[in-house]
């Protein structure tokens, strides 16, 4: 991808995040009619670099399907007559990415030190995790479940007050480097637990009755490759073997229908399904600790962006699973929850048809361990700002996103089995 030539501090990142790299780039959103826009398209990626946002990979373009697309400032203008030649329904969505990189970190208080309403450096967030560990100790703790293909340790919130045998709910966030406000959305809902303990009577029962895993970040290597060197960076940071692409991407890494559909087997593609399941570090270390605790974990939720769209399973295959009328029925329950508070509309359903088919991800696997509650959140946006969302949506996405949860974790609570 777009490889810079020059790292800077994270501490300088609000005002130097690759100063020139995006300047100019554009993302456009397209509406494919038909079979013969949808070869446009590919074609068009084929001759150039291009960016997939929604959805992650050119194989996955078919006719009746919107596509948003980053492009080079050199190529857009070419790219735009194109569009408009061939007569296809478009519209910019970012004009220009460099001013939508700074207009992201709105939040002013950029002071040093952690906050729940800015997006938070890794050193940051591992500082946090020890932290909140520490002023909490009757909630809280910390663990490390293995490191990463660069060698940091992956920290692991357990969240609720200590008893035997505790039923349990996995929560990971930060798959895709990119997706900046999953990180955010766990360190919130940390927060917001060990603060309504105790006042809010849904928080009190569920952290009596159950734990809570929450990993803030599983690609850290690649959380803080976007803090140095591109923002927009997605996979893994390893290296492959007999070439010079770097990276897997972690959701298409698990041994789930691996690297069939809507997954590639080229290292250099975005949505590279890796040499093996749990070839990478990360997702072995988050599978090794599900099987561990197979016994507890009740429900697995794993937080990506961007959409606004709740899934259940299957995306590696268009059957259903056998519980989906139940997991239908929470999925609608818990999106009306999380509209309540803003207004903000999300699709529910299956991931093969309500975004696209996707093998290798880690809420099918959980599943297929036999975790029956297991939910995938696209959190905002719907594409205005798509990975960049500014930080004063933190505060109401994080707030949104909760009620789902706390909706989802009460039904678990109330249907162990």
């Amino acid at each position: 991808m777009w490889a810079l030539l020059f790292l800077i501090g994270a501490a300088a990142v609000s005002a130097d995040l690759q100063d020139l790299a995006y300047d100019g780039q554009k993302v456009f959103r397209v509406f494919l009619q038909n079979d013969e826009q949808v070869g446009i398209i590919k074609s068009l990626a084929s001759n150039m670099q291009v960016d997939f946002w929604k959805p992650d990979s050119v194989t996955l373009l078919k006719s009746k399907m919107q596509v948003d697309f980053r492009i080079e400032a050199d190529k857009s203008a070419e790219v735009e007559d194109l569009l408009k030649e061939s007569g296809m329904e478009y519209r910019v969505l970012i004009d220009n990415l460099q001013a939508a990189l700074h207009a992201q970190l709105d939040n002013n208080a950029r002071a040093t030190g952690h906050s729940y309403e800015k997006y938070n450096d890794w050193e940051t967030i591992a500082a946090w995790t020890a932290n909140i560990a520490a002023q909490h100790p009757n909630l809280v703790s910390r663990s490390v479940i293995g490191e990463t293909y660069e060698g940091r340790p992956m920290y692991l919130l357990k969240v609720g007050k200590s008893g035997a045998n505790k039923a349990a709910i996995f929560i990971d966030c930060g798959f895709h480097a990119r997706e900046w406000i999953t990180p955010a959305f766990c360190q919130w809902f940390v927060k917001e637990a060990v603060e309504t303990y105790g006042s809010d009577t849904v928080m009190t029962r569920l952290l009596n009755s159950l734990d809570f895993y929450v990993l803030p970040v599983l690609n850290i290597d690649g959380y803080v490759y976007t803090w140095t060197n591109e923002r927009l960076w997605r996979k893994t940071r390893s290296k492959n073997a007999g070439t010079a692409c770097i990276g897997t991407d972690p959701n298409r890494n698990f041994n789930a229908g691996w690297c069939t559909l809507g997954a590639s087997k080229w290292a250099c593609d975005s949505d590279y399904c890796g040499s093996a399941p749990e070839s990478e570090k990360e997702t072995k270390a988050l599978a090794d600790f599900i099987r561990e605790h197979l016994s507890t974990i009740k429900a697995y939720l794993t937080i990506h962006s961007y959409s606004q769209l709740l899934l259940y399973p299957y995306s590696y295959s268009y059957k259903l699973p056998l519980n989906s009328d139940e997991l239908d029925s929470i999925a609608r329950t818990a999106t009306k929850e999380l509209a309540s508070l803003y207004n903000t509309r999300y699709e529910y359903g299956p991931g093969a048809t309500t975004i696209y088919p996707a093998s290798g991800g880690s809420d099918d696997w959980a599943y297929d361990q036999g975790i029956k509650y297991s939910f995938t959140f696209e959190l905002r946006d719907t594409g205005r700002y798509g990975f960049l969302l500014p930080e004063s949506q933190i505060k109401p996405t994080s707030e949104e996103t909760l009620l789902a949860v706390k909706y989802i974790a009460s039904y678990v609570l109330d249907h162990l089995y």
